[in-house]
């Protein structure tokens, strides 16, 4: 049993929304694509292996890309300072991906099997621990001591949000505040960070700097309610892991907080055997999804998505208009119509 969740009228193509924004920092994202292969190179040769099974397996690069549109979008002109905050952001995100399927036990990402399925999971923490110091070789390199703080304090803050989550997981009374603390760290963090940089490198005022990070915040939380709502009502395609994973897994996600707040107590007792127990039987995900559907969680779940997208657009309403001013805000477009 699927389920749709209806956005706004005649949009199909979640892509084109994206389309401005790639096209905007094309040359940009060419210098970063070739730094990120030339830093995962290694005389060990199991680390670009590994490395490279992830960094080329078509994933957006939504975070680099948004680190590039920011510093054009606050007139930065210094040079490949963009360039390699951008590739150190990615290496970071790319680790994060490396040691969340190992924590979580998955099989599958970006459509691809799992690293760790190839190369098991001490391989893959090893090898997101030298990406991680990769990154943070390039941070220095570019010599910004601002820079170098916001993105060590979003690893840090990753890692706790990492944590949060797992003193969370299977707890099926987990609140709505608590949930969203948890991805506020997890995963809107770097997005947040990944926007900040560029100002900060261009030398900005401290409320553009600022306005930068709210957007990239809003936008990150955006993003993961939606990837919330795709794991039961997308397709594996647009998910980039198997749909579903998030139930088998024990996960608990907005939708289920609201589901759980809301429903009967024969409901309760389905998750609680589901998420608590990990008692997963044939069927059960169609009766989650219906569940879901009953109470409106996926589509509450995609209001709230909405409420962050517009924040992060208000976030923008300090810089003049123009393409790139444009494109961003077609970000937002573009994180929440991928639940269309």
């Amino acid at each position: 049993m699927g389920v749709v969740v209806s956005l706004d009228e005649g949009r199909s193509d979640p892509e084109a929304s994206l389309s401005d924004l790639v096209a905007l920092v094309a040359g940009g994202m060419d210098r970063v694509n070739a730094m990120i292969l030339s830093r995962t190179g290694s005389d060990v040769a199991m680390i670009p292996e590994v490395a490279n099974h992830l960094i080329a397996s078509g994933g957006k690069r939504l975070r680099p890309i948004l680190t590039l549109a920011t510093a054009d979008l606050c007139a930065y002109s210094g040079g490949e300072g963009a360039v390699k905050l951008a590739a150190s952001v990615e290496f970071m995100h790319t680790a994060t991906l490396l040691h969340d399927d190992v924590v979580d036990e998955s099989d599958m990402r970006r459509g691809r099997v799992a690293a760790r399925i190839n190369w098991g999971n001490q391989a893959s923490v090893l090898v997101g621990d030298f990406l991680l110091g990769q990154a943070f070789r390039m941070m220095v390199e570019v010599g910004s001591l601002r820079a170098l703080d916001i993105l060590s304090a979003a690893a840090t803050v990753i890692a706790e949000g990492e944590v949060m989550q797992l003193t969370a997981a299977k707890n099926t009374e987990t609140s709505e505040d608590e949930y969203l603390a948890v991805i506020r760290a997890k995963t809107a963090e770097l997005f947040a960070a990944a926007c900040e940089v560029g100002p900060v490198l261009a030398e900005r005022p401290r409320a553009e700097q600022a306005a930068c990070r709210s957007y990239g915040m809003n936008l990150g939380i955006a993003f993961q309610l939606i990837d919330d709502v795709l794991d039961y009502g997308g397709t594996s395609a647009s998910l980039g892991k198997n749909v579903g994973d998030d139930f088998r897994e024990g996960k608990i996600t907005l939708p289920i907080v609201l589901s759980f707040r809301r429903g009967s107590d024969e409901e309760r007792a389905f998750w609680r055997r589901t998420l608590e127990q990990g008692d997963v039987r044939e069927g059960d995900l169609e009766t989650a999804r219906a569940i879901l559907k009953r109470h409106r969680a996926l589509e509450d779940t995609v209001e709230r998505a909405r409420h962050y997208g517009a924040m992060a657009r208000d976030a923008l309403a300090l810089f003049p208009n123009g393409r790139m001013k444009s494109a961003l805000l077609q970000v937002v477009d573009f994180c929440i119509a991928r639940a269309h």
